[in-house]
């Protein structure tokens, strides 16, 4: 028996004054954060709460995420992050389904009220939790009327405290996935998906005892941020550089200022940070002095971004691949056997294969670059989806957990992610896999970024449609763009429509909204 609170605790005692976590100017070690999360505990128990509640929490890239997050695992609870963009209605829904019996919610900002939209879905939710708002100033007083904040609530509690013990399959993060295919559902992750996770990756990053800076611009509430940065960096005693929300400028500012050693981001974040330099004078060579490790998730990284980043900031760039459902690292490239566009092997005590996802049976799909769906197995997928039995028992067979994910696998076993199963277009019965049409219209010197989708067209069922940002200062027109792609691909693959934008609609974790777009 263990709880997942460990990675925090065991950094806590060994170096206790270490920089655990940094924002701005303030900086609090290990005891303090290992103390903070000790009297949240401390608050839950006191409220009644025992082990299997479930706690939700709100909140940005700040210390009190972490001090609340390993408070309520250290009381027995299980953690629900929330996405800090929800609104009160989508709050009631998650608050209901995971039957919360408290909330921490961050207060926000006028553009961002979270804590008015969280307590606003609680009082909606057929058995409404207790709410704690945490305000930017510790001593302000609660912007909600009934609701204290966490410094009225923690006031008098001990720094001290027993962690309960938990079953290593027992649930420790229950984690909604983003709905993509229906109404959220709610991932149950145990304790030991979530160790193991981590551990595997200290390993494959290399990772030493007290050694590591990370810059966390993924959001902590999200599965990657939680298990690359949090998790796995509290494990080894890094200290994590928080940023609330992701700026490139910012971003290059504070690597070079806390020295950062380790990045983990998106793909957009990685394309944030070459913008960003691009309007530096000057090159990356100070951020090569100390950026030891770059890590890439969330989405494919397209191979000219992936090329970019290599060339300017001579970092190795690990490209992970996963979901929510595995804890979420299942695959992971390897740093001495680069494989461009490749999401690399299978991790330590993970198997991958590929099945005809038309088959009711899971056939395997055999032989190499076949295309099949993306199936795992392994201590890091998922105990199932929370009050969910059915959803549950259709993605899971035999301990295996179907992706939904297209891929394939080379000769020497390396696979790489074709597309999302539902993102596969169909024109005129000939499959178009948007990713192979974007990889291809990022090798165009006046295309920064690009997105593409499906849609409807009467003559050949699905038509391909491009939504491109262009380079700065770039005056390529559509019609342009067109015919060069005309050129580049097969005749049945090539976006007939391309729309130039200013942006393009991301999630809050960076990844790019396909559905709005459509």
């Amino acid at each position: 028996m263990y709880n997942l609170a460990v990675v925090l605790e065991d950094s806590a005692r060994t170096a206790p004054d270490r920089p655990a976590l940094v924002l701005g100017e303030t900086s609090l070690s290990y005891a303090q954060v290992d103390a903070a999360a000790n009297q949240v505990a401390h608050l839950l128990v006191s409220w009644g709460i025992e082990p299997g509640d479930r706690v939700a929490l709100a909140c940005p890239n700040l210390p009190q995420f972490p001090i609340v997050y390993y408070g309520a695992l250290k009381a027995g609870a299980v953690v629900v992050p929330l996405n800090v963009l929800n609104q009160a209605r989508e709050v009631t829904y998650f608050l209901d389904d995971a039957e919360a019996k408290a909330c921490f919610a961050f207060e926000g900002s006028e553009d961002l009220p979270i804590g008015r939209r969280v307590a606003e879905g609680a009082a909606a939710a057929a058995n409404p939790p207790r709410v704690v708002i945490m305000t930017a100033d510790p001593s302000a007083p609660s912007p909600i009327d009934g609701a204290p904040t966490l410094t009225e609530a923690l006031a008098g509690m001990s720094p001290r405290f027993e962690t309960v013990q938990r079953r290593e399959t027992d649930t420790a993060v229950v984690l909604y996935t983003s709905g993509t295919t229906g109404r959220p559902k709610g991932a149950e992750l145990s304790h030991s998906n979530q160790m193991m996770n981590a551990l595997v990756c200290n390993r494959l990053f290399g990772s030493q005892p007290g050694e590591d800076t990370h810059l966390v611009a993924l959001p902590l509430f999200h599965t990657f941020g939680a298990t690359v940065n949090l998790n796995a960096g509290f494990s080894m005693g890094a200290t994590l550089v928080l940023l609330p929300r992701f700026d490139p400028q910012q971003a290059l500012a504070l690597l070079r200022r806390h020295r950062v050693t380790v990045f983990a981001g998106v793909p957009t974040m990685w394309w944030g940070l070459l913008r960003g330099l691009a309007a530096e004078e000057g090159g990356a060579e100070d951020l090569a002095e100390h950026l030891r490790l770059g890590v890439s998730g969330g989405a494919p990284l397209p191979v000219e971004i992936l090329r970019e980043v290599r060339e300017e900031l001579s970092v190795s760039i690990m490209e992970g691949y996963g979901l929510s459902e595995t804890s979420p690292v299942a695959c992971f490239s390897l740093a001495d056997r680069p494989r461009p566009g490749s999401i690399g092997l299978p991790v330590w005590g993970v198997e991958v294969d590929l099945i005809d996802p038309t088959d009711p049976d899971w056939g395997r799909v055999e032989g190499t670059d076949e295309i099949g769906e993306i199936i795992v197995r392994g201590h890091n997928i998922m105990t199932g989806y929370l009050g969910r039995p059915e959803d549950t028992a259709a993605v899971m067979r035999d301990g295996w957990f179907r992706t939904g994910d297209l891929g394939r696998r080379d000769e020497e076993g390396f696979y790489y992610v074709v597309d999302r199963s539902k993102d596969m277009i169909v024109r005129g019965g000939f499959n178009v896999y948007p990713r192979e049409v974007e990889e291809v219209l990022l090798t165009h010197e006046q295309i920064s970024l690009a997105a593409v989708i499906g849609v409807a067209d009467e003559r050949m069922g699905e038509e391909v449609e491009a939504h491109v940002i262009l380079t700065e200062g770039a005056t390529a027109t559509a019609e342009e763009l067109r015919e060069w792609a005309r050129g580049q691909m097969a005749d049945y693959k090539y976006p007939r429509r391309i729309v130039i934008a200013e942006s393009l609609p991301m999630t809050s974790t960076g990844k790019i909204l396909k559905r709005e777009l459509r």
